[in-house]
């Protein structure tokens, strides 16, 4: 039974102001393993104080002492790679062979802002105009369960490189993972006040965070719902929003792919994290003339994804996060089959061996209409909705339907015709044929996907206020 009763602050571990303690409950059986101390708004106020105290001086860092704070933290999160992964298998259940590159990703998250610093102009000047990009100020980054060291690490290496010092809320879903994530940045010898984070409440941490006028920048990845509630109530204080909002994601299916190739690719797409993904593509748009071939490849491809202990290297579907998450997924299905939907494999229940944690059953189906509810609404879950499309425009049509644009796929052999498609997907990211990443490129999405981008110089720059000094001209107007 682990116990959890610090929060991270100026420095050091200290004992939480707020007395909310929560059970934390392993996803694969429901038992509680641990409890945690949620912080309360007064624990959120000493962060925001320290880092604010903070800011003096680490605001006016320079580019090579925030690179060399960025080199320490990923050594230091390094060392730790093993425990965060385990971290992740136990308290949130996902499976070990996603979890370690999660993990991975996100420790390599301040080698690529590093390297992004390093690219950066952070001044220009033209005549007598000097233009500096500066630090907006004190960050409350705001993280959600399905990724917990990726994120925090993300929005971590990126205020660190513009300047900030930041006050994190993760979720209280991931309290465990967050533990061992700030015992390892601890070792990176930081500035006190850099780095502080409490545990605690969305409507209380979060919103403290929000409201709180010595903030001047939200980054937060979540819901739609709770990130439209930041732009309202950050508008009281102008504060500086970055928004990653979640996904319906499309894969297109064009009519020239190889079926044994692209059906494989589109359900690592769809069932990646156990479907707890904001990018997950889950809905597969495939030609009306090979459904039948796309229907019976599904089937094929489906023994490649069998559930299980998320601690065992062969399960590719572990269990939602909480009973409430479950509850969700199983919401939908019903839904879906209320609607008019075939599945065509999974289904409404537990898998059978595993009614005793929170494992659904990966779901698949067809005959599914795009403006049914499975198709447009985020499920986050292993459920896939699978769309026929009659032509090339109308598949982009069925893409761009949606009031998510945060990711899209497009698998085909012709590759300028591939190319051409993606093109016009209204998307932040679009891949051809792989699931495939870059950490300097941006991430984030168009319409409801959220406002700004993450990731590389676009994530710096999302903490950067650009500043102008000019002065006149040689001989004009000189006191």
């Amino acid at each position: 039974m682990k116990t959890i009763t610090k929060h991270y602050i100026d420095g050091g571990f200290v004992e939480s102001h707020g007395r909310e303690v929560m059970d934390i409950i392993k996803p694969t059986n429901g038992q509680v393993i641990g409890r945690v101390t949620l912080a309360d708004e007064e624990d959120t106020r000493r962060a925001i104080a320290a880092a604010k105290n903070a800011f003096v001086s680490f605001g006016r860092s320079t580019k090579e002492e925030r690179r060399e704070i960025l080199r320490r933290l990923h050594q230091a999160a390094s060392a730790r790679l093993g425990d965060l992964t385990a971290a992740m298998v136990e308290e949130y259940g996902g499976v070990v062979q996603f979890a370690g590159l999660i993990v991975q990703s996100g420790v390599n998250a301040f080698l690529g802002a590093e390297q992004a610093l390093q690219e950066l102009p952070l001044t220009r000047s033209w005549g007598e105009t000097n233009f500096t990009l500066e630090p907006v100020g004190v960050a409350g980054l705001i993280t959600a369960w399905n990724a917990n060291a990726l994120f925090i690490c993300l929005k971590l290496a990126s205020a660190v490189a513009a300047g900030c010092t930041v006050v994190i809320k993760p979720s209280e879903l991931s309290a465990i993972q967050t533990q061992v994530l700030v015992e390892a940045l601890h070792g990176a010898n930081l500035p006190k006040g850099l780095l502080n984070l409490v545990t605690g409440r969305g409507d209380v941490v979060g919103a403290e965070l929000v409201r709180h006028p010595d903030v001047a920048k939200i980054s937060f990845t979540g819901s739609v719902g709770v990130g439209k509630s930041i732009m309202r109530d950050g508008a009281e204080t102008m504060k500086r929003v970055t928004l990653e909002l979640g996904g319906k994601s499309p894969t297109i299916l064009l009519d020239d792919a190889v079926l044994d190739q692209a059906i494989p690719s589109a359900l690592i797409m769809a069932f990646m994290n156990s479907g707890q993904a904001c990018a997950a593509g889950t809905r597969l748009l495939v030609p009306k003339s090979r459904l039948d071939q796309v229907k019976r490849a599904i089937r094929d491809a489906m023994t490649a994804f069998p559930v299980g202990d998320p601690a065992d290297p062969k399960t590719a579907v572990g269990p939602m996060v909480s009973k409430k998450q479950y509850e969700q997924v199983q919401f939908y299905i019903r839904k879906g089959i209320e609607e008019g939907g075939e599945v065509l494999v999974g289904g409404e229940g537990h898998p059978k061996g595993f009614e005793a944690g929170y494992y659904v059953k990966p779901t698949v189906f067809v005959n599914v209409e795009n403006h049914m509810t499975i198709a447009q609404e985020e499920i986050f879950g292993p459920v896939l909705s699978v769309i026929a499309y009659d032509s090339e425009h109308e598949a982009i049509r069925i893409a761009n339907d949606s009031k998510y644009g945060l990711h899209a796929a497009v698998l085909g052999t012709d590759l300028q015709r591939a190319r051409r498609v993606a093109s016009q997907i209204r998307a932040g990211r679009v891949v051809i044929n792989s699931m495939t990443d870059d950490p300097q490129a941006p991430w984030g999405g168009f319409k409801y996907s959220g406002v700004g981008r993450e990731y590389g110089g676009y994530g710096i720059e999302a903490f950067l206020e650009p500043k102008a000094i000019l002065e006149p001209p040689a001989g004009q107007g000189r006191f």
